[in-house]
């Protein structure tokens, strides 16, 4: 009997740039979703918004550069930059603000180096971070209550249109998040009078613990599909949770631990965000490092920073760090004793 021989190599079903973003756009869905049944529409209409304005911007910033526009629209970069963004933004901002923070992540932290794989920073936290400190008002008074704050449903869909492209206020509907609540009122209060505030109505989490955990959902699907790793966002996890026992142990005086994990946007940005592959480490002991960095800068900003949820800041200065982190981590050769990392690994 003949046998069938075949030459190397074996893999099957390869994953493409294309279907790696598309991918991550998809295990965003359940975090989307629950944002959306218990803080109303916002979110969801930033994303749209800021995801036809990423494409927008790479496709004029293509034309004018001479290269194939439908070639590098098809890889789903931009687009996730833009879903990413509409995640992140205020439900009730602006609509100009998602168009600053989406043309800006595009134009300038993407293409102006040169397009995907050479942009050394997070593009969507370069926009967002842009907006936040340039339109601080707009960024932190724009913050949905949740069904479960209000006692009530969320913001009729008109009311959100009217707040997001007519500067309608949304009395009864929009407040400060918990973490920023949390941290400002602490200064002057017991922890249990700060809960009695519209803002938690009694939850410590105020409806945000669902979203995170809804993240935390998709980032393991992520993980499990092989499109990233478990060492970034379990080492940013664990950085964030030990500055926390460390220094946060009392909740009369500090955020507590669990709306340090289950608040803002930390599930996002440890599974979404912080595992971006052309800006983060990529050795497995870099990996760890730069993932516990933003995991303590994260708790540094937010306690005694002037920001209140900071994975924005966090990740572009580990962005920083990444270069250096992965020339000094790098694995050992083989055929080699010993690695040969920082300037011995550049020389040769």
């Amino acid at each position: 009997m003949a046998l069938l021989t075949l030459s190397s190599p074996h893999t099957h079903g390869p994953n493409s740039t294309q279907k790696v973003m598309l991918t991550v756009m998809l295990a965003t869905l359940p975090g989307l979703a629950v944002t959306t049944g218990l803080f109303g529409f916002g979110t969801l209409i930033n994303v749209i918004l800021a995801s036809v304005v990423a494409l927008a911007s790479e496709a004029i910033i293509l034309s004018l550069r001479k290269r194939p526009v439908g070639f590098f629209l098809r890889d789903n970069s931009a687009l996730l930059t833009g879903v990413l963004l509409g995640l992140a933004l205020p439900p009730f901002a602006p609509w100009w603000i998602t168009v600053i923070a989406s043309s800006f992540a595009v134009v300038f932290a993407k293409q102006l180096y040169g397009g995907l794989g050479n942009n050394p920073f997070n593009p969507a936290m370069v926009g967002y971070a842009l907006v936040l400190v340039s339109f601080p008002v707009q960024m932190t008074t724009n913050w949905a209550l949740s069904s479960q704050m209000t006692g009530s449903s969320f913001a009729p869909l008109g009311d959100t249109l009217a707040a997001i492209f007519a500067a309608s206020p949304v009395d009864g509907y929009s407040g400060a998040t918990p973490l920023d609540a949390y941290k400002h009122l602490i200064d002057k209060q017991t922890s249990d009078v700060v809960l009695q505030q519209a803002t938690f109505n009694g939850w410590l989490n105020g409806g945000w613990e669902w979203v995170n955990l809804a993240y935390l959902l998709g980032g393991v699907v992520l993980i499990w599909r092989r499109i990233i790793s478990w060492h970034i966002p379990l080492a940013m996890l664990a950085g964030l949770a030990l500055c926390s026992l460390l220094f946060g142990w009392d909740e009369d005086m500090y955020t507590p631990l669990s709306l340090h994990l289950l608040s803002g946007a930390t599930m996002l940005g440890a599974f979404f965000i912080a595992t971006d592959p052309v800006s983060a480490a990529t050795t497995v002991r870099g990996k760890l490092i730069y993932g516990a960095g933003i995991g303590v800068l994260l708790y540094i900003i937010r306690t005694w920073g002037a920001y209140p949820d900071a994975v924005a800041f966090a990740v572009i200065l580990m962005n920083f760090a990444a270069p250096f982190i992965d020339a000094y981590t790098q694995p050992r050769t083989y055929g080699h004793k010993k690695a040969r990392r920082g300037l011995a690994a550049k020389k040769n």
